[in-house]
């Protein structure tokens, strides 16, 4: 497995040097262009890809324990983080669910497909997506609604106006980049009938664009903050996502919910992942904390070469 995440952390780290030095170089324009980049990937490749996966999702084939084994700890760990760092009262309003989306969304595609398919087969692979056609809906949409409420709260003086912030909230949770088009995809899965060739190619090429521009984005990003300011706070994002995250969910689905071998590696090793692109994506679309997370997606890459061994070698003495 070490050659497998070496060669697809260097090939990441290449795409995302890319990135870097076309902003050093001013390639690509000046540093508005991160944001243009960012809000393209989060609003039109971002919903196609996660439209189609929708639509076409085996929703019979998903496997509930081991389903509710990952995503129960994850989506705790994310309301935990969320609701300390609201207990914190921090000064951006979007902080506390940037934050706890950065501590959650993990890499499960470019690193993750790679690492199941190397370590558990075929058998773990298949596992492995079924937990990559839910992450971003369960998550995404969760931490959404979370930063909505609160910066509709942040808004919210007068309490004759509550109602009318209460239907701007729901409705801005909704339509939504990541919500609206889970919906649809849903809604079109459930009729049992599959996309239309011209559509579903649309979407296939428009999906295709999310991880190269996401990565480019992170090395754009990376010139224009740098990380030694953010390095502090991107250990912190990074020990919860590669750490604590791995070690609930190893609780959760071995002691809890009784799962052992495949199914188990599968998903410890899945929570174990860096920090995900869509993570700094969410940032940037409420301009919140983006060299933070810049930083520990950076941080969390590297720390995963060391982590991604121990908590192999965890499973094979603690759940043999």
């Amino acid at each position: 497995m070490s050659w497998v995440v070496a060669a697809r952390l260097a090939g990441i780290f290449a795409v995302i040097a890319v990135g870097w030095l076309a902003a050093r170089t001013r390639t690509l324009g000046g540093p508005e262009v991160v944001g243009a980049l960012s809000t393209t990937a989060f609003t039109v490749f971002t919903p196609a890809l996660l439209l189609r996966t929708t639509a076409r999702i085996d929703l019979a084939a998903l496997a509930p324990l081991t389903l509710g084994a990952f995503f129960g700890p994850v989506v705790v760990l994310l309301l935990a983080v969320y609701g300390w760092q609201r207990w914190r009262r921090p000064e951006p309003a979007a902080g506390p669910a940037v934050r706890a989306i950065s501590t959650s969304f993990g890499n499960t595609v470019q690193l993750g497909i790679p690492v199941a398919t190397a370590v558990f087969g075929e058998a773990g692979l298949s596992l492995h997506v079924a937990i990559v056609s839910l992450h971003a809906l369960v998550l995404l949409t969760v931490v959404t609604a979370l930063v909505e409420t609160d910066l509709a709260r942040s808004g919210t003086a007068p309490v004759r106006g509550r109602a009318a912030v209460l239907r701007q909230t729901v409705r801005r949770t909704v339509v939504h980049p990541v919500v609206t088009p889970v919906l649809v995809g849903l809604a079109w899965n459930l009729l049992g009938v599959p996309l239309p060739g011209a559509v579903d190619g649309v979407l296939v090429t428009l999906g295709q664009a999310v991880v190269p521009v996401s990565l480019v984005v992170i090395g754009m990003s990376l010139r224009q903050f740098g990380i030694a300011g953010g390095l502090r706070p991107a250990l912190g994002l990074s020990a919860v996502k590669l750490l604590a995250q791995p070690g609930l969910v190893f609780v959760a689905a071995h002691w809890g919910a009784g799962l052992h071998g495949v199914p188990l590696g599968v998903v410890v090793m899945c929570a174990g992942l860096p920090i995900g692109s869509n993570a700094l994506l969410f940032a940037q679309r409420y301009r919140t904390l983006e060299g933070e997370t810049t930083a520990g997606i950076v941080v969390s890459m590297m720390g995963f070469i060391v982590t991604a061994p121990l908590w192999l070698l965890a499973l094979t003495h603690l759940a043999p």
